[in-house]
């Protein structure tokens, strides 16, 4: 079977957020999951891994731990969600995505067991779009025989799909609140979810934040005999990143992207190393320290052999794109892209614009899924802007334009509408100099539909954020 079917099949299933029509919305439960890797072998068993959990902040830890290892000499593999362009950008072996003729084989394959045990009674209904990817996901991690597989959780932990297996160690980044229909309206509550992942007797690496959700999350380790890692150590004073990074004497765009990127010194493992790394903004410091932390316990305790060398090189080579990306488009307004799609998320992200004060002015194009805190991301980013153009997303769980301009006249900033991203980038950059800055921000699927394009109008040469 093709690529382009397995990929009309996949698209097909309903999604855990939302159901197709006249269905009820799928239900969290891992009894199905379990069934269907059991069906297929059990290929989760076959590879080491370390499972990581969060509300932001996780996808960042996962690319730059996974690269990290790569750098040490291991076979990685690396499972993400979501994808910016592609599907298969997803699932990862040594930093590539997996062809389109693995993803064929190995979906049908995931297709094939489920109807059998639909057929045996096995399972109740066909298995969700995100589990059927975590099924493919395990099967390439196995057959590519992957040293280690950095798993990234796709929505709180407990019942995720990702959490049948049994990993090293397990992260948990920074949690706010998301998802709060899914996994409660409270810090305590999501926190709780998060820390599913753990396992008894088994190694939980994270950083002190939210009081509610350090002692969440320290409660559920205490009950299972966890052994905890903070992080902390590998946190850059405030002080030091202000002194590496230093104050710009000039309005320089260069200059002014500059203050973004994160470069400080750090001892790890006994070794003065530089950390450089082309994840940009303050808020990165902790999930590199997180993967730092994770791959000296991988080190220490569960015998792979990382140096301080290792170390630097995965953080200076990690590809995580459209976190504070910078795009630079000859002739027009740089375009600076943010998944950012959550308060905590967007608060990151009007920190570092409002690092830039050289650029102006500032339009942003935003779009969110309904489900978000929508009122709230628009107070904390629209004002910072001096226009705003909002679009819908290409997915049925898009905020639509009515919402969108209802919050953004709370904001008291007047927001134009624009039929998809491509139109809002086409307008924002009518209206904007050279000298000034687009800023794409507020779902992943909003910074994945223009992407591509912008990347082939850079001429493939797109500029990370302080790169």
């Amino acid at each position: 079977m093709s690529y382009a079917a397995a990929l009309e099949s996949l698209h097909a299933r309903a999604g855990e957020l939302h159901g197709l029509p006249g269905q009820p919305r799928q239900k969290f439960r891992l009894e199905e999951m379990r069934a269907l890797v059991e069906a297929l072998g059990h290929p989760e068993r076959r590879f080491r891994s370390v499972l990581i959990a969060g509300t932001n902040g996780k996808g960042s830890t996962a690319a730059t731990l996974s690269a990290i290892l790569a750098a040490a000499g291991y076979k990685t593999g690396l499972y993400t969600s979501p994808h910016l362009a592609r599907v298969n950008e997803r699932i990862r072996i040594d930093g590539q995505p997996i062809s389109d003729a693995d993803f064929a084989r190995l979906y049908f394959r995931v297709d094939d067991a489920a109807g059998q045990l639909i057929a045996a009674g096995k399972l109740p209904t066909h298995p969700s779009f995100f589990e059927s990817l975590t099924a493919l996901a395990f099967l390439a991690l196995s057959e590519a025989q992957v040293d280690i597989a950095v798993l990234e959780v796709g929505m709180g932990g407990r019942l995720d799909a990702t959490n049948v297996v049994e990993p090293l160690v397990s992260v948990i980044t920074d949690v706010s609140l998301d998802h709060m229909e899914w996994l409660g309206d409270t810090i305590t509550l999501i926190a709780r979810e998060k820390a599913g992942i753990l396992r008894r007797d088994g190694v939980l690496v994270t950083l002190p934040q939210h009081p509610e959700a350090n002692q969440a999350i320290g409660e559920v380790a205490a009950e299972l005999n966890v052994r905890g890692v903070s992080a902390a150590e590998y946190v850059p004073p405030p002080e030091r990143t202000a002194a590496r990074s230093g104050t710009p004497t000039s309005a320089k765009a260069g200059q002014m992207w500059g203050i973004l990127r994160n470069r400080y010194a750090l001892t790890v493992l006994g070794e003065r190393i530089e950390v450089d790394s082309p994840l940009a903004g303050v808020h990165q410091q902790r999930n590199l320290a997180l993967a730092i932390a994770t791959a000296v316990e991988l080190r220490n305790h569960h015998g792979f052999d990382i140096s301080a060398g290792a170390i630097a090189e995965g953080i200076h080579d990690a590809e995580w794109p459209g976190r504070l990306e910078r795009i630079a488009i000859p002739g027009c307004a740089s375009v600076l892209l943010d998944v950012a799609h959550n308060p905590a998320g967007t608060w990151a992200l009007r920190a570092a614009v409002s690092a830039l004060e050289s650029e102006s002015p500032r339009v942003l194009v935003f779009g969110c899924m309904k489900d978000k805190a929508i009122e709230e991301m628009t107070q904390i980013l629209f004002p910072l802007f001096d226009r705003v153009i909002v679009a819908p997303l290409a997915s049925p769980r898009s905020a639509t334009i009515d919402d969108l301009l209802h919050a953004a006249a709370k904001t008291g900033v007047a927001a134009t509408a624009a039929t998809d991203g491509q139109e809002a980038l086409r307008l924002a950059w009518s209206t904007v100099p050279a000298s000034g800055l687009v800023v794409v921000a507020g779902s992943v699927y909003l910074v994945g539909e223009v992407r591509p394009g912008l990347v082939e109008r850079a001429g493939e040469r797109s500029t990370v954020t302080a790169r």
